[in-house]
């Protein structure tokens, strides 16, 4: 998927439609059936007896070939909003098929516990071509969720959910960047990745007043069937409250619960190849990570030059998430991406989720357009056909991690070469936070650095009074290795006093 393409749909570029979907005969009204909290999860289990089948993706010839510019030209008719002048907090809109979004999603509203279609109409859209306009029942590949998220009274996209098992979110105030996806499974693996559909929607209409919003997905593969229950909160951190059960039909070896999907393009560590006039390109600038034993973790990222694999293990995480820490205009200069806006995503596991491990696939790109940076959590042991799995938990869209920390942090990672020392790399680490504030005159810090391979050289640590935190700066040298693990982190004479720098140097 073109990440850019995405980003620019999602961005309220006028392109979708929505409201009813008539299934064989375009006059009948559709029928409601009973709906409740385990509905799709009894579809979910049912479906995963039988083989995949893929939804429809043909297209009649005039829409078969769109290009991106006639796709986001078809524009949605405000007006024809679900929910639409209800005097509700949130309204939908669908978008249309074509493009890189073939497949034909099914659409479903549920009132009181009842559940009906979703009626596809093709004057729900304005068309930049009339050619473009067909009668054929097509149905929709996606949708957005609205609400008034910035300005009272003036609704917003603040989610969509388009393309596989991809969504996105925003906080107020912020632009459209890293994805979610509802499954992984093989990323990174040389066979090939598998991407699951999220094939069906039942949206629940909210009551007046409430500021949430229940969104209800089945999702679909040759591997795996999953029922999803999102309950959204948009607002100065928008949160979704994720319910997940998976029903594999095959072993799933590779699986990926809470999946996240970003981009790095380059940075301060990082401009290897790169002739750019921008500090930086990124929708995230590194994996954060609270394990269950209480640790703090930040592992910047990294666009490297062969496809790189880590793997955290841990047991019952509190937590982990891509994050985006720089929030300057200056620290990109982009007036255009933005991305400064761009959202932290953070995952919160709810209940136990036993062990396994937090895994980061860095992907090489050559340029900002292409989702590059992968990470979920992978059970420990596989996922066995004819099993159910359930995970839930929460997902913070927003500027940073929803807690606060005593320990200092890493404001920037900065990388280059040794003066007068080919073989060497100059490492450049600032530190900022709560353990600088009221510093007595003749506070002292020291770096506690290591490195799996080669050699660490020349340490120094300062103040740094422009960020109202301290600087760190080591010389790496991994004499004939072709791959380093380097960690450090910043203490006093009681220990600690800072989360735990994690790099990954690859020549």
């Amino acid at each position: 998927m073109l990440r850019r393409d995405l980003v620019k749909i999602g961005a309220g570029l006028s392109l979708l439609g929505a409201s009813k979907i008539a299934r064989a005969a375009p006059a009948a009204a559709p029928q409601p059936t009973a709906f409740d909290n385990n509905t799709v999860r009894l579809i979910a289990q049912k479906l995963s007896k039988s083989a995949y089948k893929a939804p429809q993706q043909s297209l009649p010839s005039a829409i078969d070939n769109l290009n991106f510019d006639q796709f986001r030209g078809i524009a949605y008719k405000e007006e024809r909003a679900l929910w639409h002048g209800q005097n509700l907090a949130f309204d939908v809109e669908f978008f249309p098929r074509g493009f890189l979004y073939r497949p034909r999603i099914n659409m479903n509203e549920v009132v009181d516990g009842q559940s009906t279609p979703i009626v596809y109409d093709p004057d729900m859209f304005t068309y930049p071509d009339p050619m473009l306009r067909v009668t054929d029942d097509l149905g929709f590949s996606g949708l957005r969720l609205r609400n008034a998220i910035n300005t009272p009274n003036v609704m917003e996209e603040c989610a969509v959910f388009l393309g596989a098992s991809y969504f996105r979110a925003v906080a107020k105030g912020q632009n459209y960047g890293l994805s979610a996806r509802g499954f992984a499974n093989g990323t990174g693996d040389p066979k090939g990745e598998e991407f699951a559909l999220f094939r069906e929607f039942w949206l629940e209409k909210p009551r007046p007043g409430v500021d949430s919003v229940v969104i209800h997905a089945l999702m679909d593969s040759p591997s795996v069937v999953g029922a999803f229950r999102f309950t959204i909160r948009p607002g100065a951190t928008t949160v979704f409250d994720v319910q997940s059960s998976f029903y594999p039909r095959t072993d799933i070896t590779e699986g990926g619960v809470a999946a996240l999907t970003g981009m790095f393009y380059f940075d301060a560590n990082n401009r290897n190849h790169v002739d750019d006039w921008r500090p930086g390109a990124h929708d995230s600038e590194a994996l954060q990570m609270w394990t269950g034993t209480g640790a703090q973790l930040y592992r910047p990222l990294n666009n490297p030059v062969d496809l790189q694999f880590s793997a955290f293990q841990d047991a019952s995480p509190h937590g982990f998430g891509l994050m985006q820490r720089r929030r300057s205009f200056h620290d990109f200069e982009d007036l255009a991406l933005n991305y400064e806006k761009r959202p932290s995503l953070w995952i919160e596991p709810i209940g136990d989720w036993g062990e396994g491990a937090v895994d980061l696939v860095e992907i090489p790109t050559p340029n900002e357009v292409n989702d590059n940076i992968v990470s979920f959590w992978r059970p420990k042991q596989a996922m066995q056909a004819g099993h159910e799995y359930a995970y839930t938990y929460r997902m913070y869209w927003g500027w940073d991690t929803p807690w606060p920390t005593d320990l200092a942090r890493v404001g920037a990672t900065r990388v280059g070469a040794v003066t007068d020392h080919a073989d060497g790399r100059m490492f450049v680490i600032d530190f900022t936070g709560k353990p600088f504030e009221n510093l007595p005159p003749n506070a002292a810090f020291h770096l506690v650095p290591q490195t799996s391979t080669g050699s660490i050289k020349n340490v120094v640590v300062e103040p740094n009074p422009e960020i109202k935190g301290w600087r760190t700066t080591f010389e790496f040298y991994p004499g004939s290795a072709k791959l380093a693990e380097l960690t450090c982190q910043l203490a006093n004479e009681q220990g600690p006093i800072s989360e735990k720098w994690m790099y990954r140097w690859t020549p």
